[in-house]
């Protein structure tokens, strides 16, 4: 069963969604060639806490981190380690935070210095998948409609959609009803309804969509070695459309 949240909860994920905003300002600043993904990891716990929020992400099913840091053909969960950013990468950062009871969920692609043309593209139409996916959001649409506009998006483009990994309703926990694939049928699933409370993340790879798990148990990459980004963020459903909450 989605949740439809009422007018206080919708102000307490408005919150969660500005806090989280902000700490994307300062993960925004840490992106660099030479710095470990465990101290961008470090900033990022420190920023959290000084908003009075907390990381649930940290302890999750025993993951050790406040974030999932993931570079080039890693495609989501990557743990933060002293692995050294390198200029040419890409590197995704995936951040939980819960402010006052409520989460907010977003991700971002970043550049590690001058990345090749290819690695931009890559970039761009994924955060494309994401806004025209939302597009489709509004009361009274069905969730394939968002699903299909993302698969279309990245497979005109000639990427492939990673169908292991999901997007997922949110709220009082970070993973709540429904899961939200990102690829589908327009016309199909679950009506949307206002109030409802939505993590929308499309996961676009360069090459094939299949992925394989390392024996860390977390750290999901492509398994044909080629780049993966990924874009999300938290969105509440209206009347009109949908309202980003973290952005």
């Amino acid at each position: 069963m989605i949740p439809i949240r009422t007018g206080q909860e919708i102000e307490k994920l408005k919150r969660a969604g500005r806090a989280l905003k902000e700490v994307f300002e300062t993960v925004g600043t840490l992106i660099r060639p030479g710095i470990t993904t465990l101290e961008i990891n470090a900033e990022i716990e420190k920023k959290i806490f000084s908003l009075g929020a907390t990381a649930p992400c940290k302890g999750y099913h025993g993951y050790p981190a406040a974030a999932c840091i993931s570079t080039d053909d890693i495609v989501v969960h990557g743990i933060p380690s002293l692995k050294v950013l390198k200029n040419g990468e890409i590197v995704s950062v995936d951040i939980v935070l819960k402010l006052d009871g409520y989460c907010a969920d977003a991700t971002r692609t970043y550049a590690v210095g001058e990345i090749s043309p290819e690695k931009q593209r890559l970039i761009d139409v994924t955060r494309k998948c994401f806004y025209n996916g939302v597009a489709k959001i509004k009361d009274g649409a069905r969730l394939g409609d968002a699903q299909h506009a993302i698969q279309l998006t990245a497979e005109l483009a000639g990427y492939g959609v990673v169908r292991a990994m999901t997007g997922h309703g949110i709220g009082k926990n970070m993973h709540e009803d429904p899961v939200i694939e990102n690829y589908g049928r327009a016309g199909t699933g679950p009506t949307l309804k206002a109030g409802m409370c939505l993590a929308i993340e499309p996961m676009i790879t360069m090459g094939d969509w299949n992925v394989g798990i390392d024996r860390d148990g977390w750290t999901c990459r492509t398994a044909d070695g080629l780049p993966a980004a990924h874009y999300e963020n938290t969105v509440l459903v209206t009347a009109n459309g949908a309202e980003i909450l973290t952005e």
